[in-house]
């Protein structure tokens, strides 16, 4: 994909150099276009370090299963449950980088800020003691808007990005990895996210993170599709 990258989009990376050489890491990141993982295997790429994402177990039958697994992907069988977490615990502890959308899904913030987010990153960390790289990123939406399948190919777009120093979750590692627990680390990784993110964008991040729930919209899919329905 790098090709294809570098004909449609220019890249401003910051931090690249706090990637680790080598062991297990897990990189949080916010999320605004489906191209996402594409760009952000860019960045791991060029410093050198292969990431791996949770995909479809049915994705990797057939041709594409090989490539996938030469890639270092890892296939899930999402009818099992916590097998997502699982899988990515087994990557990271065999040193694997693992890329995790920490609001599950592109933002529905109508502004582009991250949203609120799942708890899956904090769980990883907390479970393996590997570090959390907080990830802010920014521009991937003008080259593929959010549920769009129109890519906007005219002129190379902007992306940037910004890594951030490990997250400090080792105070909470030692406790019971109780509810209360995790959604502590998960505040701390969007906190620093939302910092990243502020970093890039120049400007003041929203008091309190886009809530779903309380806009009437689905966290997943495409919020224009998702309406909730009134439950009186």
């Amino acid at each position: 994909m790098k090709p294809t990258l570098l004909a449609t989009t220019k890249h401003q990376w910051d931090g690249g150099e706090k990637i680790p050489e080598s062991g297990g890491a897990v990189f949080a990141l916010n999320h605004v276009s489906e191209i996402d993982p594409f760009t952000a295997a860019h960045i791991v790429w060029d410093y050198g370090r292969r990431p791996s994402y949770l995909a479809k177990a049915g994705l990797f039958k057939g041709p594409l299963g090989k490539f996938l697994r030469a890639a270092g992907q890892i296939p899930v069988d999402r009818k099992a449950g916590a097998s997502a977490f699982d899988a990515a615990v087994k990557a990271v502890k065999e040193g694997s980088i693992v890329v995790v959308y920490v609001e599950g899904s592109i933002t529905k913030d109508p502004t582009g800020w991250p949203m609120r987010g799942k708890s899956g990153a904090a769980r990883i960390a907390l479970a393996t003691g590997a570090p959390v790289y907080p990830v802010g990123q920014w521009g991937a939406q003008e080259l593929l808007p959010a549920y769009s399948l129109k890519p906007h190919l005219i002129g190379r777009k902007m992306i940037q990005m910004k890594i951030g120093d490990p997250v400090g979750l080792k105070d909470l590692e030692v406790q019971d990895h109780t509810t209360d627990v995790i959604n502590e680390a998960t505040d701390r990784i969007m906190k620093a996210i939302v910092g990243l993110v502020a970093d890039i964008r120049g400007e003041e991040p929203p008091s309190e993170l886009f809530d779903p729930k309380k806009a009437g919209v689905n966290a997943i899919g495409d919020p224009r599709k998702t309406k909730k329905k009134d439950s009186n």
